[in-house]
C-alpha cells in the first residue's frame, strides 16, 4: 500500500541537512541506510534546541527500538535536504515520531517514516519515565499527521 505523501507545512520542526560526499552510493544517490541517519539527526536536534536535552550530561538517553521508511524520490550529493519532524505520540517512556525528508524548495516529501525512541536510565540501561519538562516542551510537536490538512 503506497503511503499518503506528507507535505512540508505538516511539521511544525525543520531541521536543514548538507548531503555529504560519502552519502551517495555506487548508483550516484544517497544510500538507504543514510536517510536513517537523517532521521536522527532530526529528531535528536529537536529533542537538544526544543526540549533542552543534553546528550551528554542527562541521566537519560533515547534508544531507537524501531524504524522505517518510504522512498518516493531519491537525493544525492550536493543538495541540501530539510526533514520535517513531528511527534505522533508520547508515551509513558518513549516517543514516536513522523518525519519526512524534503527536497529544498519543494512541498512534497522525497522520502518518510517514522522512529521510536525509547527513554532509559544512562548506567543501567532501564526504562525510565520521560521527565515532566521534556513532555511539556514536546506536546507542541504532537499531531495526527493522518488527519492533518
Amino acid at each position: 500500500m503506497k503511503p499518503k505523501i506528507r507535505l512540508r507545512h505538516q511539521y511544525a520542526f525543520i531541521f536543514p541537512i548538507q548531503t555529504r560526499w560519502a552519502d551517495n552510493d555506487l548508483y550516484g544517490h544517497v544510500n538507504n541506510v543514510t536517510y536513517y541517519s537523517y532521521f536522527d539527526t532530526a529528531a535528536n536536534a529537536l529533542l537538544i534546541q526544543k526540549a533542552g536535552f543534553d546528550i551528554h550530561h542527562s541521566p537519560i538517553i533515547g534508544l531507537v527500538v524501531s524504524s522505517s521508511c518510504n522512498f518516493m524520490q531519491e537525493l544525492s550529493y550536493p543538495e541540501i535536504i530539510e526533514v520535517g519532524v513531528a511527534i505522533e505520540k508520547i508515551g509513558n517512556s518513549s516517543l514516536i515520531y513522523d518525519l519526512a525528508i524534503f527536497k529544498q524548495g519543494q512541498d512534497h516529501a522525497s522520502a518518510q517514516g517514522n522512529f521510536v525512541h525509547v527513554f532509559v536510565e544512562r548506567t543501567h540501561k532501564k526504562s525510565t519515565p520521560i521527565p515532566s519538562e521534556m513532555r511539556d516542551a514536546l506536546v507542541h510537536y504532537l499531531i495526527d499527521l493522518n488527519h492533518a490538512e
